[in-house]
């Protein structure tokens, strides 16, 4: 055999019986797999909208005769209730989010950068292990054990910062709610429950930064800190908007935790150191569920789609943040 003849050997194309078939089946495998995603995306919409539709369509005196909740001469009307919930709703999720991302970043930093290999390893493992735990035991912990120990710091708070909008005490009483159970608690509850999910998201998008770039910010004489600035964080931009957006998702759509620890009331308040002042779609929707008729769970399925499009905004924002960021990101 010529030389010749063994580089046409070596360079032939390997062919398999029935390629061409599998390469097609799964082809129209992966396509099936993407269609699915839109397909429960428009039936979850039609299911929402379809058993919404009563609630939606009847006028509001014949539906507070149906639903004792719905009270519209107290200002309790569908519109109304649906407004105090979605406000609850955003308020105690972004400050959760606003607790939970630096707290979330720093640690990733730590894990992926700093610490020593066998301690990285066991806090990865240790923030995995957190994002299995359920919501139900994060809010038992949260009403049995955290809220005692805050509750002398919510009283702190409102007595040296009461001035601010956030920490007013009562004007009745002077303090702060005694209980504890107001909306900061809720979100600081939330808070620890997604700080495992940036965390992870998070630390493995730093770990993806090339070594190139960390090692020619070092050579350049930078620090570690101004090597993470102008290398790691750079890189990870558009993960971190990600992963924050991914832990408001779960913010937005918490039930339990939220109804085991929060004294719920329905108000535009900023208040976040009274109780019966807020409450979240989820939590009341957990709340009313079991007690009510057909009228009263159209009513609250068409709260779950104001929950559905306020995540899908959210999640399309996000999309468009990160698109907008990446062409700015090292990951490019």
């Amino acid at each position: 055999m010529t030389i010749t003849d063994k580089r046409e050997t070596q360079e032939a194309p390997l062919t398999t019986h029935g390629s061409s078939f599998a390469n097609t089946a799964f082809t129209g495998l992966t396509g099936f797999a993407a269609s699915l995603i839109l397909i429960l995306l428009a039936a979850v919409a039609t299911f929402l909208i379809t058993e919404a539709w009563p609630a939606l369509t009847e006028g509001g005196t014949f539906l507070a005769s149906k639903v004792d909740w719905i009270r519209p001469e107290q200002g309790e009307s569908l519109v109304q209730i649906i407004g105090y919930l979605v406000f609850g709703t955003v308020l105690i999720s972004a400050i959760a989010l606003l607790i939970a991302t630096p707290l979330s970043v720093g640690i990733a930093l730590f894990i992926s950068h700093y610490a020593p290999r066998r301690l990285a390893a066991g806090l990865g493992y240790l923030i995995d292990l957190l994002a299995a735990i359920p919501s139900v035991v994060y809010g038992l912990w949260g009403a049995i054990v955290l809220i005692p120990v805050l509750q002398p710091f919510y009283q702190w708070l409102g007595h040296y910062f009461g001035w601010i909008p956030l920490f007013t005490p009562d004007p009745l009483t002077g303090v702060v709610s005694p209980t504890g159970r107001v909306a900061l608690s809720a979100a600081i509850v939330l808070a620890i429950m997604i700080v495992p999910i940036i965390t992870a998201i998070t630390r493995e998008v730093f770990l993806q930064t090339p070594k190139l770039h960390e090692e020619a910010a070092l050579a350049m004489g930078a620090t570690r800190w101004e090597m993470i600035r102008m290398a790691v964080f750079p890189f990870g931009r558009s993960g971190i908007i990600g992963a924050t957006m991914l832990g408001l998702g779960r913010a937005l759509g918490e039930t339990m935790a939220v109804y085991m620890i929060l004294s719920v009331g329905l108000s535009y308040s900023f208040n976040i150191l009274q109780s019966g002042e807020h409450n979240t779609i989820a939590s009341y929707i957990a709340g009313q569920f079991p007690e009510s008729n057909s009228y009263g769970v159209s009513a609250l399925i068409a709260m779950g789609l104001a929950l559905f499009i306020i995540t899908l905004l959210v999640n399309i924002l996000a999309r468009w943040i990160v698109s907008r960021r990446s062409e700015f990101s090292g990951a490019n």
